[in-house]
């Protein structure tokens, strides 16, 4: 039985002998999700508008929410809770696809010689594909509404460098696990649910009692959270100690997935 190296450089050697591959299936993925509707690509920009408004109506207008320390601005409002949904969203779209990855994938297991590993890097090409789209439309908003953002925001791709590591992580998990045990999905649907809630994407930390907040940041989500508003919103950059911890767990779960990932492949094919 063919055995797969567990070794660190195996990621970046993989992903650039088969670059093209990876950009090619990222491309399907991403036009493959609108083929057929009426407006094709365009839903991908009137997706996080739609989700900006309804979650703007009912928190800033049913529930009358605002944020701590800021204003009464229904704008500034959606705008400071659309920063946090840009990480949410990334990560949730990423771990709801994972555990079929390879299960809807099961020609290329059977069949043919295809790197499985780089599925969960194609998964994560069409999300950071949607955030970039999402990104762009908080920029708009937020120069029309608010004024220019802070220069800080050039920062934003390294902010999301930790939570991608996570995605990329829980991907090659995820889709390992989902092969063997098909209940994951389901179990991953309501986990994503409750994580919503349980991130500080409608709230801020200091909203929750002194003792509770120090549980939140258990939660993976929190400090990519934290750091996109810091470069977004504040003007300030990430807490260099913070985020070089937040880096390297980060990069520390991502490897052992993809060790994990390589280790249970070769049987894939006798569960398939």
């Amino acid at each position: 039985m063919q055995s797969y190296t567990t070794s660190p450089l195996e990621i970046f050697r993989s992903s650039w002998r088969n670059r093209r591959l990876i950009r090619a299936l990222t491309k399907r993925e991403v036009v493959g999700r609108y083929q057929g509707s009426l407006f094709g690509l365009l839903w991908s920009l009137f997706n996080p508008i739609l989700t900006l408004a309804v979650y703007t109506f009912v928190f800033s207008v049913v529930f009358k929410a605002r944020w701590s320390g800021g204003s009464d601005s229904k704008a500034e409002f959606a705008l400071v809770l659309f920063a946090g949904l840009l990480v949410f969203n990334l990560f949730s779209e990423n771990i709801n696809r994972a555990p079929s990855l390879i299960l809807s994938n099961a020609n290329y297991v059977k069949k043919v010689i295809f790197p499985l590993e780089i599925l969960p890097i194609i998964s994560l090409g069409a999300a950071l594909f949607h955030t970039v789209i999402s990104l762009i439309v908080w920029l708009v908003f937020y120069s029309i509404f608010i004024a220019l953002p802070p220069l800080t925001i050039l920062l934003t791709p390294i902010a999301l460098i930790p939570i991608v590591l996570i995605s990329l992580g829980a991907g090659w998990l995820l889709s390992s696990l989902g092969v063997f045990f098909r209940d994951v999905s389901q179990i991953i649907g309501i986990c994503t649910t409750a994580l919503l809630f349980m991130s500080p994407v409608f709230y801020p930390v200091s909203a929750l009692p002194v003792e509770y907040q120090k549980f939140l940041y258990y939660n993976p989500l929190t400090p990519s959270i934290e750091f996109i508003r810091d470069v977004m919103i504040k003007g300030t950059a990430p807490n260099p100690r913070d985020f070089a911890l937040y880096f390297m767990g980060s990069l520390a779960f991502a490897l052992i997935s993809f060790a994990w990932f390589q280790k249970t492949r070769k049987g894939f094919a006798d569960v398939l």
